[in-house]
């Protein structure tokens, strides 16, 4: 492979990644959040134990869970980029 493409690669790789380090940081934010979320109504709804309050509590639990189904499917996005990443390394150094 030529090596301006190469580096074209490379600097695409980079971008990507940089994008996704940074949505990883937005959703361990948000994650956060909707786990303090979740306990919270599944704690009102213990002490309340109504129906209509479980029923909230297992809702906010479900976007907690789908939250961090996101989470890990950014975080192996990212481990796929740094490993392309590090195979064009290889290949441009081996072009030197």
């Amino acid at each position: 492979m030529a090596r301006w493409l190469i580096q074209r690669r490379l600097t695409q790789t980079s971008a990507r990644l940089k994008r996704l380090r940074s949505e990883l940081a937005q959703v361990d934010e948000q994650r956060r959040q909707f786990d303090d979320d979740a306990d919270d109504t599944a704690l009102r709804a213990l002490m309340s134990e109504t129906p209509g309050a479980s029923q909230e509590a297992t809702e906010a639990r479900k976007h907690a869970d789908a939250m961090a189904r996101h989470r890990a499917h950014v975080v192996e996005s990212i481990r796929q980029l740094e490993q392309r990443q590090d195979e064009l390394l290889d290949q441009l150094s081996a072009g030197s």
